[in-house]
């Protein structure tokens, strides 16, 4: 078996901490019990999305199954870390957990995880025409099932109505914001001192961009491919954005601007809905910013939650059984996730009338939407967003050479995983 001690260590994200409530204090220590007819069950939800989590888990536990759900949860980091220790020691490893898609690859690898193959039989309804295919497609690895979905989570783009129609009248009209449109919208408004389109997290807002010029992240599943003409042309995009006064400047905060009525465009998940609801003015969510007004070439960058079932020698196949009977419940009764700002990836929640009135729920009722999320799951995107992170903004507000900096994120990839345990 491979050094499970270096596992984690190679898949570091850094996710906005609104994602997962990542900011408030956990409502567990974490310690599990192995009860024979307890599902110990461990999640990153420790924000305002885990009381959600927990009102679903008390409602599955009402209906007297025979195995009952403990719901755990930690912090994102903290729990990644301790399912390292837990699983290396075997002990106290949790009968089922939550992990972001962009991590499965490498547990595989690593022979981390238990498939969830011996299991499906009894359940017909958790197949793949029942679920966001994005989302599902993730799990599937060497034509084993290894995770199952609880959601899509996407980020997009926030718009001020008010401030649309005053500078872009129209740009709304195919529900697409060109970067275009963008562009002639910020000639107009900068002259009233209001802000067009907010820099926020890098990630996502390079990824999408990078992905509508044809980049990827590897050509054959190991080496890194961001040093190139489409990475160049996805950050010198935002670079003159930022050169022409388009969007807000460094050190400034796109989240205030966009609540003080002084930014028209403000790029986010679809996650921090929930923080923007007590806005004084009307507001509406949109696609991220794209090339062009094509529905058939549109990339929301996407991630998504995954249930999976680390391997271990406490739990029985009776239990297991149970693990995926709450799961199916789940895909069956997602409405209250959805009420956390998520898209469920059960597409069971298209026929709930509640749903389609959320913001959100756009990604997923059109078909043309539902194709542009898009799941980057480089099995080493964990080091992708360390250096998308750690220079992205830089690089943008011109700190650093684009040419220097897409070269330093190249040779540090390179470099990481060269050392990882994985590749050995």
């Amino acid at each position: 078996m491979k050094k499970l001690s270096l596992v984690i260590m190679s898949i570091i994200l850094t996710f906005t901490l609104s994602a997962c409530g990542s900011n408030s204090s956990d409502s567990s220590s974490g310690s599990s019990s192995n009860s024979s007819k307890e599902i110990v069950f461990w999640n990153p939800f420790t924000g305002p999305d885990g009381k959600n989590m927990q009102k679903m888990v008390d409602e599955y536990n009402k209906t007297n199954p025979e195995y009952k759900v403990k719901n755990i949860s930690l912090k994102e980091g903290d729990m990644y870390k301790k399912i390292q220790t837990v699983v290396y020691s075997g002990k106290n490893v949790p009968d089922l957990m939550i992990v972001h898609a962009e991590r499965i690859k490498q547990y595989v690898d690593n022979d981390m995880l238990t498939s969830y193959d011996d299991y499906l039989s009894d359940f017909p309804e958790i197949k793949e025409e029942n679920y966001m295919p994005e989302a599902w497609k993730i799990g599937d690895i060497d034509g084993s099932r290894y995770s199952l979905p609880l959601d899509i989570h996407s980020f997009v783009m926030y718009y001020n109505k008010d401030l649309v129609n005053k500078y872009a009248p129209g740009a709304l009209d195919d529900n697409i914001v060109t970067f275009d449109e963008i562009k002639a919208a910020g000639e107009k408004a900068q002259k009233d001192k209001i802000t067009t389109l907010g820099v926020t997290w890098v990630k996502p807002n390079f990824l999408s961009l990078y992905a509508q010029n044809d980049g990827k992240l590897t050509e054959n599943g190991t080496d890194p491919t961001i040093n190139n003409d489409q990475a160049k042309a996805a950050f010198q995009t935002w670079i003159d954005l930022y050169k022409s006064r388009i969007t807000n400047k460094d050190g400034e905060d796109p989240a205030q601007l966009f609540l003080q009525k002084k930014l028209i465009f403000y790029p986010e998940g679809i996650w921090m809905n929930n923080n923007l609801k007590d806005a004084k003015f009307e507001y509406g969510l949109t696609n991220a910013p794209q090339l062009t007004d094509d529905k058939s070439q549109m990339i929301n960058w996407s991630s998504s939650h995954q249930f999976v079932m680390f391997k271990s020698k406490d739990r029985s196949d009776e239990k297991a059984k149970g693990v995926v009977e709450f799961i199916d419940w789940i895909r069956d009764n997602s409405l209250e996730w959805a009420k956390a700002g998520q898209n469920p990836a059960s597409l069971k929640i298209l026929e709930d009338p509640e749903y389609k009135k959320m913001a959100q729920s756009f990604l997923l009722k059109d078909p043309e939407e539902q194709a542009s999320l898009k799941i980057f799951d480089y099995k080493y995107n964990g080091y992708v967003s360390e250096e998308l992170d750690a220079k992205g903004l830089d690089i943008i507000f011109g700190k650093i050479p684009l040419d220097k900096g897409l070269a330093d994120i190249q040779k540090t990839l390179e470099d990481k995983i060269a050392k990882d345990s994985s590749n050995e």
